[in-house]
């Protein structure tokens, strides 16, 4: 699944996101959803949301839903 859509994102889903700082190189940080930022029900680049450990990026990708 693509982290495109915030219906497929809840607190407690295991994603991997990507930092602002790291867009241009790909790199991806793993972690739980703490917190879902993004309001509107889409978004192209991926949702925005706060990972348990405090690092806030987008969800490239859901590990389980």
């Amino acid at each position: 699944m693509n982290g495109n859509s915030r219906s497929n994102i809840k607190s407690g889903v295991h994603v991997k996101i990507v930092q602002k700082q790291d867009q241009l190189s790909g790199k991806l940080s793993e972690g739980i959803v703490k917190d879902v930022l993004t309001k509107s029900p889409t978004h192209p680049h991926g949702i925005k949301v706060r990972l348990q450990s405090g690092i806030v990026g987008r969800v490239k990708e859901i590990m389980d839903a």
